[in-house]
């Protein structure tokens, strides 16, 4: 054969060859080629899909930590001001107490003054009656002269 004709039927044996792969080599490999894209791709737009989700869900937290240690704040201020309110009705009612017991003992302090001196008195007219029945050399009657006692007592 020559040369020419194993050209030509090598270059027609090329031409069935390049037919069969195109018609039935190539289209299952380019459809699995297509389908791995289309799974990468997919892919990517769930890891995109994902870090947006991140993105957002970060943003949530850090807006509700905000939130919470604003609430958190408030009622440690709230709670501060109660018992500073606490503190200082205990002190009034202290106070108050202090306040009573002080005029209780004053109160106590009058009365037992009071009595002191009636005693003083009472003491103090038995001695003058002694004394006036040494100086008068004889028995004074406390019945006959209890007015002049009386005003003897209220003198002193």
């Amino acid at each position: 054969m020559s040369i020419t004709a194993t050209l030509i039927v090598q270059m027609i044996v090329f031409a069935i060859l390049v037919w069969f792969t195109m018609s039935f080599v190539w289209p299952p490999i380019a459809k699995a080629l297509d389908e791995r894209a289309a799974q990468i791709s997919d892919g990517l737009a769930a890891a995109d899909n994902a870090k947006a989700e991140l993105a957002s869900a970060n943003k949530r937290i850090e807006e509700q930590l905000t939130q919470s240690r604003n609430d958190s704040a408030k009622l440690l201020a709230e709670a501060e001001k109660r018992a500073q309110s606490i503190i200082e009705d205990a002190k009034k009612r202290a106070d108050e107490e202090g306040l009573k017991i002080v005029a209780a003992a004053k109160a106590d302090a009058e009365q037992q003054s009071i009595k002191a001196r009636e005693a003083l008195r009472s003491e103090v007219a038995v001695l003058a009656v002694k004394g006036a029945e040494q100086i008068l050399k004889r028995e004074v009657n406390p019945a006959v002269h209890a007015d002049l006692l009386g005003r003897l007592q209220t003198e002193l």
